[in-house]
């Protein structure tokens, strides 16, 4: 059993490597220079010239051929595939998967590729990931492991604060985000992250903001949360404090505390804080 997934979980390279996980990148770029997003590792550089930059970068789901790239090895090794990835409602990267597991099915491997839209991205698409990644490991079926994605996805709830709507906005991937909020562009809201991205609710400083977040790790805590994960765009001191405040509640450490990168921060913008749960939790 083989697990596929795209760039956009960012989850940290140890657990990619421990649970054998690979990955095809969705590209980020500025005037028709689209790169793969794991090519970009200066994050500070990015994120500097997004902030700096009068156009927003263009992404780009990953091609057929990416996924084929990836598929056929596997395949002639004998694997069956899952294959997690960012939501459809958010990108087009399932599309190309699903195109490529068409043409690996009419070549004829013997194995089957069962792509997955995960509805919704970052650190909720990386819990599937792990969990299904867990599940493989235990030698299960393609479809244990595909069962083991749904009942994740059923208990995932993924809340994320942005310092500025201004991205979104300008990317016009606002959605269900503007009719909440309108133009008030100068509030920090908060938004869930599923097959589209929708408000939950809005506060107007930073402080108010960070105490925010830390309330909703008490929600989740009090929902039963298992499992849990922090991610952030250039704002590391505030990561810092809701692993604090997270792990004093929880008794443990976070599943994983990460930076979004390109693609992501592209139609995010910096200033972002997510925090995420799951349960039962996925083995880590």
């Amino acid at each position: 059993m083989a697990i596929v997934t795209d760039s956009t979980p960012y989850l940290p390279a140890a657990l990619f490597e421990r649970w054998r996980i690979c990955q095809v990148s969705l590209y980020v770029g500025w005037e028709g220079d689209l790169r793969p997003e794991h090519e970009y590792e200066d994050l500070d550089a990015f994120y500097a010239r997004l902030h700096d930059s009068p156009q927003l970068p263009t992404t780009s789901q990953p091609s057929v051929g990416d996924f084929l790239a990836c598929y056929r090895p596997l395949m002639e090794a004998g694997q069956d595939i899952a294959s997690i990835h960012i939501a459809g409602g958010l990108s087009g990267t399932c599309e190309s998967a699903r195109e490529a597991a068409k043409l690996i099915a009419e070549e004829g491997h013997p194995g089957t590729v069962e792509v997955i839209d995960s509805q919704t991205g970052a650190g909720g698409l990386g819990c599937m990931v792990l969990a299904a990644a867990g599940v493989a490991d235990q030698g299960s079926s393609l479809g244990d492991v595909v069962e083991s994605v749904r009942r994740c996805r059923e208990t995932l709830d993924i809340w994320f604060c942005l310092d500025t709507l201004e991205y979104l906005r300008r990317g016009g991937r606002i959605g269900a985000a503007r009719a909440a909020m309108g133009t008030a562009l100068k509030v920090k809201p908060i938004l869930t992250f599923g097959t589209e991205i929708a408000p939950v609710g809005r506060v107007r400083t930073h402080r108010r903001a960070l105490e925010r977040m830390i309330a909703y790790l008490h929600e989740l805590h009090e929902r039963g949360a298992s499992d849990w994960v922090i991610q952030h765009a250039q704002s590391p001191e505030d990561a810092e404090q809701l692993v604090a405040a997270g792990t004093a509640l929880f008794g443990a450490e976070p599943l994983f505390c990460t930076q979004v990168g390109p693609v992501l921060g592209a139609h995010l913008g910096s200033g972002m804080l997510v925090g995420g749960m799951t349960r039962p939790g996925p083995v880590a």
